[in-house]
């Protein structure tokens, strides 16, 4: 049987996400990447994983749960179709930090950018 179509791509952007995923634990690690894989292959993917960002302009979360430890990547669309990683963190309170926010917003603006 051959591999089943991809609903959508995810690509990395620089290595905003790479300086993150390199912390994580090995378990954590197979956890992002298991879900990265629902993400690509779902033709719905549920809230659970991914997540839109109120009031952002076109920020998602991607959303990971291991254990008690609780994280998200940020992400955004291109063309309807790949979702470009920005950074992420482990969250640590119920509200998502405006920094991080802020700073995902920083790296979706320069990725547009560099595009144009």
């Amino acid at each position: 049987m051959g591999k089943k179509q991809k609903q959508r791509t995810i690509i990395f952007y620089k290595d905003y996400f790479e300086v993150f995923f390199v912390k994580q634990r090995d378990k954590v690690r197979d956890k992002i990447i298991w879900t990265f894989d629902l993400i690509e292959d779902l033709p719905m993917v549920p809230e659970t994983y991914l997540k839109s960002i109120e009031d952002s302009t076109g920020l998602y979360e991607i959303r990971i749960q291991f254990g008690s430890d609780i994280f998200r990547i940020f992400c955004f669309f291109d063309h309807g179709q790949l979702v470009v990683l920005a950074n992420g963190y482990q969250k640590k309170s119920q509200k998502t930090p405006k920094q991080e926010i802020d700073k995902a917003l920083k790296i979706k603006e320069e990725y547009e950018n560099e595009k144009r």
